[in-house]
């Protein structure tokens, strides 16, 4: 870890330690009361359908770019001309900046741009940044082009240099797999299937396309990468994630900032990351969204932290602080979470913005704050927040102009967010260049970034149970494709994926406009032919499908491919009272197997892990396809057919009862893990072999780390890329019970037939330090095993002895 450096802000109103230095903490001063809707603006829904956005273009096929995947530049600094600037905006102007409306605010009743509500919000409110896509308020499209997203955040950004305070707005916009909300911007697979890979080049791939996508449409923010730990499967965020080990998803989170950000302060093609949500958002303690969590600080270090200290070493520009309370702290308001921990221990020097109405709903929904005002001032006066996402209304700027002119909140406290986010706006070039790059345009959707969604899909993809050879199929099989996920680019989608929630039942995959494939497509691009499907079954398992013919077809045919998987959701709308899949979508292979007795291979399209009853037992291959994405489709249908060798590994542990909801890789060693399936298991075409296994010492010493080392063979009959994990195992620790197992490195090598390599992988005794109750890191001496791959068929394991003195504590020079 590191400490924010200090900068000298001896121009600002008054001098203060950027990143260190705060208002008064606690929460003296005087309360203005007002009505907090007093003054809110009146705005109208449109009524009617959206229309399909009718811009079409043909993109290029490929395009050249800077790989920057090694420069972190990091938001360290602010430059002198910056400070300046923050000293000759008025009260009003600045806390404008530190605002942030949603887009809905200042679309008409036609769907349009109201030109005249965005100059009111502009010159009588100041605001400095707008947020999301018409698409999901009321807009007159439902999936806005390139061009005509750009032409509403151009027609913004000339009112804004020419009104108020006369500064450019930065745009920030839900990118999180893909430009998600820019029609034609290639959606890649979430979160869970990029760690699935295993493989982090991906998942800069996709930071980095969606930059660009996301800078087509005039759009500078992108809020992602998402970094919290998957722990309560039933949580409906859980696919947005990295999965649920804290060195993966770290991992996958370095590579994610600088496919986002790359040199953002040169290249025109990159966006501002943002690390959310800070912190603990991912074990809610019922499962269902926002619910209250309770973590204990030290296995927060331990284990939550570890993703977004990874974002921030790699430069992260933003971060997001999370929705709700840890351990009935909320988060909006903690000093110790926003200040002590992100800033001072973690070393965050960026702009950190709230969640959505976040300080609002200290007083709308938590009972943290008496009203709005007094939220307002508490956040202002505890934390290091830098600019509210106040969204819907006025309440913000009202309550913090009120505040300061009363004496409540310091203008030097208002300077030191107010810097943090014109720093950002000139990294990013809008002083010089705040239009959409209309160039950027033509490569969105262009094949060379399908193809690398389609990577993505095709290294996530985990094969889960294949007996007697079911899979491969043949394409002389006569196979009979079954259920609703496989003939829907949408349910491939899942939430945030055109919308929010994703396409509506009216939109249906027309919304797609051709940007996007299925799982039959697929099928017949592999086989040259159109193959037989019936839907059986409705995807949220209300009822059943001409199921009389459906037994009729499957009886005729050789093998059977049924899909099952989830309606698309996103955070409340996704909640679940259980893990177990529609009883009706189980039930179809229940009936099937009995009555049409032939080979079933299941395919799971899924934003979770989902409980399937008895379809482990009666299904002779499962394939899990996670939320490949809308193109998705064809990479299902290589492996189905053996075009593609599967290779993914689980990131996160499926559970096999309710109990096991909450289940980790990483839970205490003496508590049973019997899942259904385990963290880093995955099955594939190929027979490997591991084999010349050494460790360089049977030691683990402070300052002395150690190799292992092996060979790994392909010996066919097909192609395999493998990942390679390395884990450790303590066997005891005074005090502490250890973790079952912790993923300490991985690497993923691509073998061709008959074809063997050599790998390496590191491991130092630093790395089994842990956080002790009284907030110290240190090692505890102890045997450890060291163990490749524990859960597939290599399981391979050795014992070192671990030497430490459990007296010493690291200090940040350690570590």
């Amino acid at each position: 870890m590191r400490f924010a450096p200090l900068v000298h802000y001896a121009e600002l109103s008054v001098a203060v330690a950027f990143g260190l230095a705060l208002a008064n903490t606690d929460s003296a001063g005087s309360l203005v009361v007002r009505n907090e809707g007093q003054n809110s603006l009146l705005t109208c829904s449109r009524s009617g359908a959206q229309e399909l956005d009718n811009v079409h273009w043909d993109p290029v096929e490929s395009y050249s770019y800077q790989n920057t995947s090694s420069v972190v530049p990091g938001p360290w600094v602010i430059d002198r001309d910056i400070i300046r600037m923050v000293g000759k905006l008025s009260i009003e102007e600045k806390v404008g900046q530190m605002s942030q409306i949603q887009v809905g605010q200042v679309i008409g009743c036609d769907g349009k741009l109201n030109e005249s509500m965005v100059e009111h919000w502009i010159n009588k409110w100041k605001v400095g940044s707008f947020l999301e896509t018409p698409g999901n308020h009321d807009g007159e499209f439902s999936w806005y082009s390139p061009e005509n997203f750009a032409d509403v955040t151009d027609t913004v950004q000339r009112i804004a240099l020419k009104t108020g305070p006369k500064l450019p707005i930065i745009w920030g916009l839900d990118s999180v797999r893909g430009a998600n909300y820019v029609k034609g911007g290639t959606i890649f697979p979430s979160g869970t299937s990029t760690a699935a890979t295993f493989n982090q080049q991906l998942a800069y791939e996709a930071g980095r396309i969606a930059a660009k996508d996301t800078r087509a449409a005039g759009v500078h923010w992108s809020f992602a990468p998402v970094l919290d730990l998957s722990v309560n499967k039933l949580w409906s965020r859980t696919y947005e994630n990295f999965g649920e080990d804290p060195y993966l998803s770290s991992q996958m989170s370095s590579a994610s900032v600088k496919g986002f950000q790359g040199d953002y302060k040169h290249d025109r093609s990159r966006v501002a990351a943002c690390l959310k949500h800070f912190i603990g958002y991912g074990y809610p303690f019922d499962g269902s969204d926002r619910a209250n969590r309770h973590i204990a600080t030290h296995e927060l270090l331990e284990y939550y932290v570890p993703p977004f200290q990874a974002a921030i070493d790699a430069g992260s520009a933003t971060a997001m602080e999370s929705y709700g309370v840890v351990n009935g702290e909320a988060v909006m308001l903690s000093h110790y979470y926003l200040t002590q921990l992100l800033r001072k221990q973690m070393g965050f020097a960026g702009l950190l913005v709230t969640d959505w109405a976040e300080i609002n709903s200290q007083a709308d929904i938590y009972a943290t704050a008496r009203n709005r005002t007094h939220a307002t001032q508490i956040a202002l006066q505890r934390t290091s927040v830098d600019m509210s996402m106040v969204a819907d209304d006025e309440s913000f700027m009202q309550a913090t102009v009120d505040l300061v002119k009363n004496g409540a909140i310091s203008e030097a406290r208002l300077d030191e967010s107010v810097a943090r986010i014109l720093q950002l706006k000139k990294d990013l070039g809008l002083f010089d260049s705040p239009f959409a790059d209309k160039a950027l345009a033509e490569t969105v959707g262009s094949l060379q970034d399908v193809e690398a969604a389609r990577d993505t899909a095709r290294e996530s993809i985990t094969l889960l149970k294949n007996d007697k050879g079911v899979l491969p199929l043949s394409k002389s099989d006569r196979v009979l494709f079954i259920g609703p996920t496989l003939n829907s680019t949408r349910y491939m989608g899942g939430g945030w994926n055109v919308h929010w929630t994703g396409p509506s039942d009216e939109e249906g995959d027309a919304v797609y406009q051709g940007f996007g494939d299925t799982v039959i497509k697929g099928v017949e691009q592999v086989t040259g032919a159109a193959p037989k499907y019936m839907k059986a079954v409705d995807i949220n398992g209300t009822g059943f499908v001409d199921i009389d013919k459906v037994i009729a077809a499957a009886k005729d045919a050789d093998k059977i491919v049924i899909g099952l998987g989830e309606n698309s959701y996103a955070e409340n709308s996704g909640n679940i009272d259980g893990l177990l899949l529609p009883q009706k979508q189980l039930d179809l292979v229940s009936i099937l197997a009995s009555k049409a007795k032939k080979p079933i291979a299941v395919v799971l399209i899924e934003g979770r892990p989902r409980r399937l009853g008895n379809v482990p037992k009666l299904a002779d291959a499962i394939l899990d396809a996670y939320l490949p994405g809308a193109y998705g489709g064809l990479p299902i249908a290589e492996i189905l057919y053996g075009k593609v060798n599967p290779s993914g590994r689980l990131p996160i542990t499926y559970p096999a009862t309710e109990a096991q909801a909450s289940s980790t890789i990483w839970q205490s060693s003496y508590v049973d893990y019997r899942p259904q399936w385990p963290f880093g298991f995955g099955l594939g075409y190929s027979k490997l072999k591991y084999s010349n296994v050494t460790l360089s010492s049977n030691t683990l010493k402070m300052g002395s780390p150690i190799t292992a080392k092996l060979t790994v063979t392909n010996h066919g009959p097909y192609p395999q890329k493998e990942p390679v994990q390395l884990y450790t195992h303590q066997h005891y620790r005074v005090g502490y019970a250890p973790d079952l197992y912790r993923l300490r490195a991985f690497e993923k090598v691509d073998l061709g037939v008959g074809e063997s390599k050599t790998i390496s992988l590191k491991l130092s005794a630093e790395e089994l330090a842990f956080w002790d109750r009284n907030l110290r890191k240190r090692v505890e001496p102890a045997p450890v095993t060291v163990a490749i791959n524990p859960f597939t068929q290599m399981d391979i394991h050795a014992v070192v002895e671990l030497e430490a003195d459990p007296e010493y504590v690291l200090d940040e020079a350690d570590y």
